[in-house]
C-alpha cells in the first residue's frame, strides 16, 4: 500500500511540475507571438499526447524477446526496450494519463485562449461558436488519433520501442540518465 501511496504522490508532484513548465511554456508563446505560431502550438500539444499515447500502448503491448536477443549482439538501445516493457505499467501511466492529460488540458486552454485572441481582434466572431468548434475540433483530432494509434502501437510495438530505447539510450549518452539498465536493477 505505502508504496501505490509512493508512486501516486510522484506522479502527482511530477504531474504538476509538468503541467506548470508546459503551461508557462505555452502561455508566453501565446502571448507574444501571431496567432499563426498559436495554431502550430496547439497542434505541437496534440500531437505530443498522440505520441505519448502511442508510447504507453506499445509498452503495454509488447514484449522482451526480440530484444534479448538485440541486447545480446550489443545493439544500441535494446536495454533500454527491455527497460520499457519490463516496466510497462510505469512507462504507460506517465505516457498515457500524465502526458495525455496534461496535452488534453492544455490543448483546451491554448484553444480558448486563441478562440478569446480572435474575438478580441475581430468582434464580428460569436466567441462562444467559435470556442464550441476549435474545442469541438482539437477533441476529435485528439481522440481520433489516439483510436489510430491504440491500434498502430499494438501492431507496431516492437519497432515503436526500438526507436524510444534508442533514443533513451542517446539521452543518456547526452548525460541525462532516465532508465536504470543494469541487469541486477532490471530483474524482478
Amino acid at each position: 500500500m505505502k508504496k501505490h501511496l509512493k508512486h501516486s504522490l510522484i506522479t502527482g508532484v511530477t504531474t504538476f511540475v509538468i503541467s506548470v513548465l508546459i503551461n508557462f511554456s505555452s502561455n508566453a508563446v501565446l502571448e507574444f507571438s501571431p496567432l499563426a505560431v498559436s495554431f502550430i502550438l496547439l497542434f505541437f500539444i496534440v500531437l505530443l499526447g498522440i505520441a505519448f499515447d502511442i508510447v504507453g500502448t506499445a509498452a503495454a503491448s509488447g514484449e522482451e524477446d526480440p530484444f534479448h536477443a538485440m541486447a545480446s549482439d550489443k545493439i544500441v538501445g535494446a536495454k533500454h526496450s527491455i527497460w520499457l516493457v519490463r516496466h510497462a505499467d510505469r512507462v504507460a501511466s506517465f505516457s498515457n494519463d500524465v502526458v495525455g492529460d496534461i496535452a488534453g488540458t492544455i490543448s483546451g486552454a491554448i484553444a480558448a485562449a486563441i478562440v478569446f485572441r480572435l474575438a478580441l481582434s475581430n468582434p464580428q466572431i460569436r466567441e462562444s461558436i467559435a470556442n464550441t468548434l476549435l474545442i469541438g475540433l482539437v477533441a476529435a483530432i485528439t481522440v481520433g488519433g489516439k483510436a489510430y494509434a491504440k491500434s498502430f502501437a499494438i501492431k507496431r510495438s516492437t519497432e515503436i520501442l526500438y526507436v524510444v530505447g534508442r533514443v533513451l539510450y542517446a539521452l543518456e549518452k547526452a548525460g541525462l540518465r532516465i532508465v536504470k539498465t543494469d541487469k541486477a536493477k532490471n530483474r524482478k
